[in-house]
């Protein structure tokens, strides 16, 4: 599940951000933001994690770590309103061959791990 994630994530071009949200739900897992989390807290380099914001284009990363991705998004021309990205202007939208659907085997797996 994560590296479906973690290329999802790289499909997201220079200027353009999308959401936890809107990445877990491209990759075919939707409801499943904290894993979009997950696959960026444990990916080596290359992927553009600083394209991924929280709803709405708030930038959910604390002190330094949220400061450098604001100025990783200025620096490829993503504008800001206050402290959030302006998503009318720099939300990517994901294609329909891109949106994937999990395999029924990973989402029946997914939906027991949630009910213990």
């Amino acid at each position: 599940m994560l590296d479906v994630i973690r290329d999802t994530i790289r499909q997201i071009p220079k200027g353009k951000v999308s959401t936890y949200g809107e990445v877990a739900r491209a990759a075919g897992f939707p409801g499943r933001a904290r894993q979009v989390a997950w696959a960026l807290r444990g990916a080596s380099g290359g992927l553009p994690w600083h394209r991924v914001v929280g709803a709405g284009g708030k930038i959910s990363l604390p002190g330094e770590h949220g400061l450098e991705q604001r100025l990783r998004l200025q620096t490829e021309g993503v504008t800001f309103r206050g402290r959030r990205v302006l998503m009318q202007k720099h939300q990517h939208e994901f294609t329909a061959s891109v949106v994937r659907r999990p395999a029924r085997r990973l989402a029946r797996a997914l939906a027991r791990q949630d009910k213990g």
